[in-house]
């Protein structure tokens, strides 16, 4: 590699910013990836598949410090597959479902909830204390969720008239705030050793799920389509973005870093039109406002 590209590389690394809006729009082209796959892939292949190759290019890299540091990991074996299985298999599986019955732009809104859920969660399991306004923003926040899942109009609450992959992307984002919260209690490795673990963690338990497909008729072998699909939400949304959001937090912290995740939705709204032709209702806008609005208001300092 040349000098001056190493240099580029390097100080590309060196900027959280760069990083985590980068890690933000790999994640907001991951809803919008989502719904192309659609009849292009399965659900399963598509989750065992990624979590395959993150494994193996992740063990390759780090595969060392694994085995250095299995003796603070053998004890949080338990911990680790349930983590994997929770914040990666569930999430990823319940997402691609979602595709088939939601669009892009839900599912990127409703995903701008996780932070509000987290707070719900930290309060929960740990008692972490909740001001105020961050009581507020985050009714204001699930207000802006449910207007989304409601398509607009809260009546279609009452008659249940609201997509069963709406539903999925909800109960998905509720398992990864639950991944989030615990991830105060992870095992005190370098982040790339515990993320290597979870990787296989989670190809592990996606096994279960492929094995499943299989035997209900769900499985079919992928077009080129799904093959493209297949590659760009491993190397990107799971690899680099995951690399990325690591290497963010230990720049600026894990407070600082969560506010990024707030760019989600916008990402996913504009690939969704760029890519998809998904054209937003005005309800979109107002979900949008609403959720980012509420998550500002919960974000807000004491006494801000």
């Amino acid at each position: 590699m040349s000098q001056p590209f190493k240099s580029v590389l390097q100080g590309m690394y060196a900027r959280p910013y760069f990083l985590l809006t980068s890690t933000m729009a790999m994640w907001g082209g991951h809803s919008v990836v989502s719904r192309m796959a659609v009849g292009e892939i399965s659900p399963a292949s598509l989750t065992c598949l990624r979590w395959l190759v993150v494994a193996s290019i992740m063990f390759s890299v780090s595969g060392r410090g694994v085995r250095d540091n299995w003796p603070l990991l053998k004890p949080r074996v338990l911990y680790l597959a349930g983590m994997g299985t929770l914040g990666y298999t569930a999430y990823n599986i319940l997402l691609y479902w979602s595709a088939h019955t939601t669009t892009a732009i839900n599912i990127g809104i409703i995903n701008a909830a996780m932070p509000a859920m987290i707070l719900l969660g930290a309060l929960a399991m740990f008692g972490q204390p909740v001001r105020l306004l961050q009581w507020i923003g985050l009714v204001v926040s699930m207000t802006g969720v449910l207007l989304t899942a409601a398509k607009g109009d809260f009546g279609n609450l009452l008659t249940l008239s609201i997509t069963r992959g709406d539903l999925e992307i909800l109960i998905a984002v509720i398992f990864y705030a639950g991944y989030s919260v615990l991830l105060r209690n992870r095992p005190l490795v370098p982040g790339m050793v515990f993320f290597a673990a979870l990787a296989v963690a989670a190809l592990v338990s996606s096994l279960f799920l492929l094995v499943a497909e299989i035997l209900t008729g769900g499985f079919f072998m992928p077009s080129w389509k799904g093959w493209a699909v297949l590659i760009y939400v491993a190397i990107f949304p799971s690899l680099l973005a995951q690399l990325f959001y690591i290497r963010g937090v230990e720049l600026i912290g894990p407070g600082r870093a969560g506010l990024f995740n707030n760019l989600i939705p916008l990402f996913s709204a504009a690939f969704a039109m760029l890519i998809l032709g998904e054209q937003p209702q005005i309800y979109h806008y107002i979900a949008l406002a609403l959720v980012l609005g509420g998550i500002l208001l919960a974000e807000l300092k004491r006494g801000a």
